[in-house]
């Protein structure tokens, strides 16, 4: 028994020192989770277009592609996108048939070229698309709604975020008779932003999450009958432990 009783001492002491290697922390403590949304108008708007075509001959496919693609570039520059704007994303030449998994009744070679069309000025983009489809664009990929102030505002949401979980837990502790000490451990989760608006080409709308904090930067827009520009929701989500006193 005595050699027991050693043995359970002696376990009990090597498990308080691992404990302390560890820096185990046994103060009471409350863990919250803040989030925060900040919205800003789009200043930036990148347009996917696909520009497709067939022929069983694969250099007329090809011509036939680059008639379109001469006709797309000169629209698009005559609709006011500067040539530093305009990217080919991908061109891709492939053989399809009726029966793929047969290779039998040949259909063609198909040639897709995609562009990446960059529009600083919102008042255009609709006469941009418009101008691409007119040239022979069959494809409209998407339309992604972008600020040049992300970093900045995606730190300002962040900060909301911290700021909301420190009222929650003052809250939480005040209903129990506690008072919130210094943060222990600090993390943040995903965060990252959506289009919060509608469009007939691209966007869709998204809904707010209650119980955050919320910054509207700017006013809802107009860029033309089919395109409503919206907000840009910027979301930021912290995790937080924090001692109590």
């Amino acid at each position: 028994m005595k050699r027991m009783a050693a043995a359970f001492v002696l376990i009990a002491c090597l498990a308080a020192g691992a404990f302390a290697q560890l820096g185990y922390d046994d103060r009471a403590k409350i863990s919250v989770t803040g989030d925060a949304v900040v919205y800003a108008k789009p200043d930036k708007i990148v347009i996917s277009l696909g520009i497709e075509t067939m022929d069983k001959e694969i250099m007329a496919a090809k011509l036939k592609n680059n008639e379109i693609m001469k006709k797309t570039l000169a629209a698009l520059k005559e609709a006011g996108v500067q040539e530093k704007d305009i990217q080919t994303d991908q061109l891709s030449i492939e053989p399809r048939w009726r029966s793929e998994y047969r290779q039998e009744d040949f259909i063609g070679y198909f040639v897709r070229n995609t562009l990446a069309v960059t529009v600083t000025d919102t008042a255009r983009v609709e006469g941009v698309i418009t101008s691409a489809l007119q040239s022979g664009v069959n494809y409209i990929y998407g339309v992604d709604f972008q600020t040049t102030a992300f970093r900045q505002l995606r730190d300002q949401a962040r900060e909301m975020a911290l700021k909301a979980a420190k009222e929650k837990a003052d809250r939480m502790a005040e209903v129990l008779d506690q008072i919130v000490d210094v943060p222990i451990q600090i993390s943040e989760n995903y965060s990252g932003s959506y289009f919060a608006g509608s469009s007939r080409w691209g966007g869709q709308v998204n809904g707010m999450v209650q119980n955050v904090m919320q910054d509207v930067r700017g006013e809802v827009g107009e860029a033309g009958e089919t395109i409503a520009l919206g907000k840009i929701a910027i979301r930021a989500s912290v995790a937080v432990t924090f001692a109590l006193e």
